[in-house]
């Protein structure tokens, strides 16, 4: 389905991908206490908000 040459630049890309991602996010670590202080609230209503349209459709759907 691959090659040799597709798969072996896959896992390096992949690999570098996760090392860069890793490092980026402890840098900005400390950062992210201070200024996404009150984010999980946000983050709990968009999922409440998911969550309750799919409720919606779940109750209104004719079997």
């Amino acid at each position: 389905m691959f090659s040799q040459g597709q798969l072996a630049f896959a896992i390096i890309f992949f690999i570098s991908f996760v090392t860069i991602l890793v490092f980026s996010y402890r840098k900005d670590f400390k950062g992210n206490k201070t200024y996404y202080k009150g984010s999980y609230k946000i983050l709990i209503v968009f999922i409440s908000l998911i969550l309750l349209l799919f409720l919606i459709k779940i109750l209104t759907q004719k079997n």
